[in-house]
């Protein structure tokens, strides 16, 4: 599955099989996602029936109004209806996500009424943390389940009862064998997938087994601008070449914090190791290392200890954070070491610079072989990428 835009499959329990497959052909005969006729936007969180102390919620944490999938999806979701809900990465997804497990769990049962599976366990942990935020003043109880964390304390918390699991699959059916997670009184399911705005035709039969004419959402591509964020390119004829150009830059790196994007884990380490041993301060992440090692990077990344991460698409791909009192609003630069292997990797990685209209700018390192790449994202996203000017530092 290509990764450009994240989608949210959510599944009120107890449903049984109908079709889901919504959509029209397009000329190369593949099945292209369109939004349910009937859905309307409904531009403000105080007119989507949401109860009190979840508003006082949502407004503590700093949200003012509805992003354009939540004002689509929320009220649908809240009814009960099963949706597809598709948006760009940076759109508001996790916490309409958050808002809307929120509303429908009854805080009065300690049992599991929700669950929402994602592909990383980032996106997983950031989810918990987001219902935790959200559901301040209604007392929710959330849990991630996720490797590479204590089995132990998994089940301990489970027992002793929670509202909502934020979790990955192996774990989380870890937990379910065990009789720890017990799914009798979910109500909510939520399938948190990459998918791309080309919904695959395998997607769409998957769902129709387990989705009731689902409301499909979805906010195009075309209506999604990469606004705010001043994009470059630095013309390196060879592969070594990207170093020393990296090295140049460091000094414009650290008046902000920048993340630095690689296409491979032996690439971070490689890059990571090299500026290190020229005395330039860098931290990195990439799947392969510890979970308790990541999650110290990203926490010296928050505290603003770390200036520069060098890291993988586990890292553009894996979080979803929106808010300006959450780790991003600090990453106002990011740098394509490696252009991507697919072109909607691209906004997954500079979607961290600029979100709800916040500015950034990003600098694509770019090889004689590399430029045809370079344009076909240009076109793809109708966006201009220039040669990086002289004086970049004066636009972070």
């Amino acid at each position: 599955m290509a990764m450009m835009a994240g989608g949210s499959v959510v599944v009120p329990a107890n449903r049984g099989r109908a079709g889901a497959r919504g959509g029209v052909v397009d000329e190369d005969d593949k099945l292209v996602f369109e939004t349910s006729k009937g859905v309307e936007p409904i531009m403000s969180f105080d007119d989507m029936g949401i109860k009190d102390d979840l508003l006082r919620g949502i407004y503590n944490y700093g949200y003012e109004k509805p992003s354009a999938i939540q004002q689509r999806a929320v009220v649908p979701i809240i009814r009960g209806r099963d949706v597809i809900a598709q948006a760009q990465s940076g759109t508001g997804k996790t916490s309409m996500i958050a808002l809307t497990v929120c509303q429908v769990v009854d805080t009065q049962s300690r049992e599991v009424q929700a669950l929402i599976l994602s592909p990383t366990r980032e996106l997983a942990t950031q989810t918990e943390k987001t219902i935790l935020a959200l559901g301040n003043f209604i007392n929710i109880q959330a849990h991630a389940c996720v490797g590479g964390k204590s089995v132990g304390e998994d089940i301990r918390r489970l027992e002793n009862g929670v509202h909502v699991v934020s979790g990955t699959p192996g774990r989380v059916c870890d937990m379910i064998k065990r009789r720890t997670l017990r799914t009798r009184a979910i109500k909510m399911l939520v399938l948190v997938v990459l998918i791309s705005a080309t919904l695959p035709n395998e997607i769409l039969e998957m769902t129709s087994k387990f989705m009731t004419d689902p409301v499909r959402i979805l906010v195009k591509r075309d209506e999604l601008t990469l606004e705010g964020i001043k994009q470059f390119f630095v013309a390196v004829e060879r592969e070594e070449w990207k170093f020393d150009t990296l090295c140049d830059l460091y000094d414009t790196l650290t008046i902000t914090q920048a993340v630095i994007f690689c296409n491979t884990k032996r690439k971070v380490d490689w890059l990571t190791e090299k500026m290190r041993s020229n005395n330039f301060t860098v931290s990195s992440m990439h799947g392969d290392m510890p979970q308790k090692e990541r999650d110290a990077i990203m926490q010296e990344f928050r505290a603003g200890d770390t200036r520069v991460l060098i890291t993988t698409d586990v890292w553009a791909r894996g979080l979803d954070v929106q808010q300006a009192n959450t780790l991003f609003h600090l990453v106002s630069l990011v740098i394509n070491y490696d252009l991507p292997n697919n072109r909607e990797l691209y906004i997954h990685r500079i979607g961290r610079s600029g979100r709800f209209g916040r500015k950034g700018v990003a600098i694509n390192f770019v090889k004689n072989d590399d430029i045809k790449i370079l344009r076909d994202i240009e076109q793809y996203y109708s966006t201009q990428i220039d040669e990086m000017p002289m004086n970049v530092a004066d636009l972070i």
